[in-house]
């Protein structure tokens, strides 16, 4: 952990200066506080702005959700081509991107032309995963869970092939953390069987798109964002134990940072 805590140190005596901007596209009817949830962890790992583009009807909850996100609605309810124009606008003002949390039905193709035209650092997550394996990852971290990885292993065969040939870097969630990189396996140390609750993952989402846009390396991102996310697990649980929920860890991680 020695060169990740030096990393630590480094944003947390950094707070002073331009954190970036991380733009969210993500939710759906189904699924509509996934968005606000990556949003509010971003923020709390130290990025001084973040866009929330949600569908129409989702405007009025994810905006109410916190003041301190900006959020734009597009029409419809659902992420078809119209919104992906309007998610490359997004991209054009943010240092960082996340795009697929709660993103249900979404037009694949519309997902892949996001990444297509986008050249910032991207975190692909959830629903967008499986679109986005026909694109472009080389400036990507992938964050699944569950059985979100399987279009991987169906395609490569493993998560160690995939990021060789595809140049994406994949943080794998799980009892155990592990970061795939360039054909190999780093497990992370931090973290606590709470971490199962649902938004956590959104929560690690939001982190490595935070510090992507502080312009951190996406190896480096990627461990030291699953890294926050276990520690900030710990302090959750050792306050409100087994009732932590997310936003608990959320508001844990400027704590872990310090």
């Amino acid at each position: 952990m020695g060169r990740l805590q030096r990393t630590l140190s480094n944003i947390s005596e950094t707070s002073d200066t331009d954190n970036g901007r991380v733009a969210v596209v993500g939710g759906s009817i189904d699924y509509p506080n996934q968005p606000a949830l990556v949003g509010r962890a971003a923020l709390r790992t130290g990025t001084d702005h973040v866009r929330v583009l949600v569908p129409d009807p989702l405007y009025d909850p994810v905006a109410g959700s916190s003041p301190n996100l900006l959020v734009s609605p597009y029409d419809g309810d659902q992420f078809d081509q119209d919104a992906a124009d309007d998610a490359v606008d997004s991209c054009e003002w943010a240092d960082a991107l996340v795009i697929g949390p709660g993103l249900v039905d979404a037009d694949a193709d519309a997902i892949r032309d996001v990444l297509e035209r986008t050249d910032i650092p991207v975190v692909v997550d959830a629903l967008a995963i499986e679109p986005a394996l026909e694109s472009d990852l080389s400036t990507a971290v992938l964050t699944p869970s569950g059985s979100e990885d399987d279009p991987i292993y169906e395609a490569y065969g493993s998560l160690e092939a995939f990021s060789e040939e595809t140049g994406a870097v994949i943080t794998l969630t799980g009892g155990v953390d592990e970061i795939v990189t360039a054909g190999e396996r780093l497990e992370n140390d931090t973290g606590t069987s709470a971490l199962t609750v649902a938004g956590t993952g959104d929560t690690l989402a939001g982190i490595t798109a935070s510090l992507l846009g502080q312009e951190m390396e996406r190896q480096e991102a990627a461990e030291l964002g699953a890294w926050i996310l276990g520690k900030s697990g710990e302090l959750a649980t050792a306050e409100y134990g087994p009732g932590v929920i997310a936003t608990d860890v959320i508001e844990c991680i400027p704590k872990t940072i310090r």
